[in-house]
C-alpha cells in the first residue's frame, strides 16, 4: 500500500463520526486482526466509573469494521459491508483504558467466492475486548455482510 493512502484508522475516523467522538485509537488493521483503543476518558464513564456500555460496544464495533475494511476494502467498489446483528457479553468491570481485538470468523476468500457467485454474503467478526491487565472484560460478535451494489 502506497504511504500517500490513508490508513485505515484515519479512514474510519473521518467517516464514522462517533470513532472521533470516543477518540479512538486504531494501534494495528489487517486482515487477520485489528487492534482498537478507547482511552480512559470521564466523560464516558458509566456510574461505577469505568468506560459505559455503549462506548465498549462503539469501540468493538468500530474494531469489527476496521478489519472487514481491511479484508474487503478492494471490494468496495462492487459491495458495502453493513452490519447485520451484535451480540454482546459484559464479562468483568471495565477499568480505565480499554482495547478491542477482532478477527475474522470465515477466511476472506470464502466471503469473496460467494459474493463472486452472486450471492450476499454473511459472515463473522469476533472481538475480544481487555483491560491493561490483560483481563477479559467483554465479547461481541458481529456478524456482517457485504451487499451487491446495484
Amino acid at each position: 500500500m502506497s504511504e500517500t493512502l490513508p490508513s485505515i484508522g484515519d479512514m474510519l475516523t473521518a467517516t464514522v463520526p462517533m470513532a472521533r467522538t470516543l477518540n479512538l485509537e486504531f494501534a494495528e488493521t489487517t486482515a487477520e486482526r485489528a487492534v482498537v483503543r478507547l482511552p480512559d476518558q470521564p466523560d464516558f464513564h458509566n456510574h461505577v466509573g469505568g468506560p459505559h456500555a455503549g462506548a465498549m460496544f462503539t469501540l468493538a464495533e468500530s474494531a469489527s469494521g476496521a478489519i472487514v475494511l481491511a479484508a474487503f476494502g478492494d471490494q468496495l467498489s462492487r459491495a458495502v459491508p453493513l452490519a447485520v446483528r451484535a451480540e454482546i457479553g459484559y464479562k468483568k468491570l471495565a477499568m480505565g483504558p480499554v482495547t478491542a481485538t477482532a478477527r475474522l470468523g470465515r477466511p476472506a476468500a470464502d466471503v469473496v467466492a460467494e459474493l463472486d457467485a452472486g450471492q450476499r454474503p454473511e459472515f463473522p467478526v469476533e472481538i475480544e475486548i481487555t483491560r491493561e491487565d490483560g483481563a477479559v472484560t467483554g465479547e461481541m460478535s458481529i456478524v456482517w455482510t457485504l451487499r451487491p451494489n446495484g
